[in-house]
């Protein structure tokens, strides 16, 4: 009696196992989204630029900005406080002149030294 009580769930198991189908599946998904074609003629999507560097600047007259640099080239956030809004600086090209809400930033994020001219201000000196 006691075999019978073992080998009937090893049957059974077998016999379950053996129900299944060996053949492969094929699975084929039919296109169900209605923009596909419009995201397919869509021009690719422009990344905004990442962060190079962060950098507080001492100017002349013994105030601190903070510029951000991005790794384009051509933008940078400037900011008058440490937590402040950030004011963004674009240059037409990589090496010339950052400017924007005022201020007009001349420098590289590798540079020790920028020269930044405030709003309604003169350019002056400042080191990071």
């Amino acid at each position: 009696m006691n075999k019978l009580l073992i080998s009937a769930p090893a049957l059974s198991a077998i016999l379950l196992l053996a129900a299944c189908n060996t053949q492969p599946e094929t699975v084929t998904a039919a296109s169900n989204d209605p923009d596909a074609n419009a995201a397919a003629a869509a021009p690719p999507v422009k990344l905004p630029p990442a962060m190079l560097a962060s950098k507080t600047y001492r100017c002349k007259d013994n105030s601190l900005l903070y510029v951000d640099w991005f790794n384009d080239g051509t933008t940078a956030n400037i900011r008058a406080d440490k937590g402040g809004t950030p004011t963004p600086l674009t240059a037409s090209a990589a090496g010339e002149p950052f400017s924007g809400g005022g201020y007009t930033v001349v420098g590289t994020p590798d540079a020790k030294t920028a020269t930044i001219t405030k709003p309604g201000g003169s350019a002056q000196a400042c080191e990071a």
